[in-house]
């Protein structure tokens, strides 16, 4: 059967290259055949498992195509040869044929396209080289970004700003994660608004960064809904506790539902919040006389930090 196919394919290059010939009645090369016929080969190679020729007979249909002045069929059959890197799991060469498609989309006025497409390189590479996969995730969202797309570039900058935090590269993730939230607000989608709140207080915290952090709960409250809201509720008595060093409080708000099943990345920074100078457990002072140092009174300051916050 491969052998066949394999046959097949010369069979289409020989033709590819007939279509090149010029004669004395045929004066220009057929250049749409001959990508045409090397397409085929492509298909055929790729059928048989041969994927270092069926990359190269993509990346000669290319060629064709660039001749024609069809640029957005070169730039497909490059990104098709990039997915036969993929699959030779050659993935570092995969998404640099794919991003070269993606500026042939752009200058051929399908945007949209190399969106997708530099969407599809991230995630090839995203398990070998975060690094690589914010970056053209970040490239995707500014595609969608100039064409007004919001939805599907928030969604992209959703990506970067996780990977960034698991990169604790935290400062890049705050910028992100700020750039989602406006967006996500132009259209209004404010439940969300409110989730990159609570994830931007987290990396703030992380940052050790408390002014930022309040500062972001404070601006949220223009939000429709916010004010009063569980999120809102949450991350001022995770401030407050924060702010009094108290680590039970943050304890306890760091392991509510809300916080401990949002994405992993943000998880992991609610689980392992600290409070500075190593934080007081009012909890664990059996010791303490009643009405000292035990439940009660710091639930009652709590709810005083909290009203000042509202």
């Amino acid at each position: 059967m491969a052998a066949q196919k394999i046959n097949e394919a010369h069979d289409h290059i020989a033709k590819a290259e007939k279509c090149l010939k010029t004669s004395m009645t045929k004066w220009k090369p057929d250049y749409d055949g001959a990508a045409s016929e090397m397409a085929k080969a492509a298909v055929a190679f790729k059928n048989a498992k041969q994927f270092e020729q069926a990359k190269d007979a993509y990346l000669k249909e290319a060629e064709y195509h660039t001749e024609n002045k069809t640029l957005f069929h070169a730039a497909k059959a490059i990104e098709q040869a990039g997915m036969m890197l993929k699959d030779m799991k050659r993935l570092p060469e995969a998404v640099a044929l794919i991003e070269k498609a993606s500026v042939m989309y752009v200058e051929n006025g399908t945007s949209g396209t190399a969106g997708m497409a530099l969407d599809r390189a991230g995630k090839l590479i995203e398990p070998m080289d975060l690094e690589k996969a914010v970056d053209l995730y970040q490239k995707a969202a500014s595609v969608f970004e100039n064409e007004d797309r919001l939805r599907q570039a928030a969604e992209l900058l959703g990506k970067a700003s996780r990977l960034l935090v698991r990169l604790r590269r935290l400062d890049d993730a705050a910028v992100s994660l700020q750039k989602e939230k406006n967006m996500y607000k132009e259209i209004e989608n404010y439940p969300t608004c409110f989730k990159k709140t609570i994830a931007q207080v987290l990396v703030h915290l992380h940052r050790g960064d408390f002014v930022a952090a309040d500062k972001c709960v404070r601006e949220s409250y223009s939000l429709p809904g916010f004010s009063g809201s569980e999120d809102c509720v949450a991350m001022e008595t995770l401030l407050a506790g924060y702010d009094e060093q108290d680590e039970d409080q943050v304890n306890r708000v760091c392991n509510l539902p809300l916080l401990k099943y949002m994405d992993n990345d943000y998880a992991k920074l609610a689980i392992s919040l600290k409070v500075p100078g190593g934080g007081v457990k009012k909890k664990k002072s059996p010791s303490a006389p009643q009405g000292g140092a035990g439940g009660a009174p710091p639930a009652e300051d709590e709810d005083e930090y909290e009203g000042g916050l509202c």
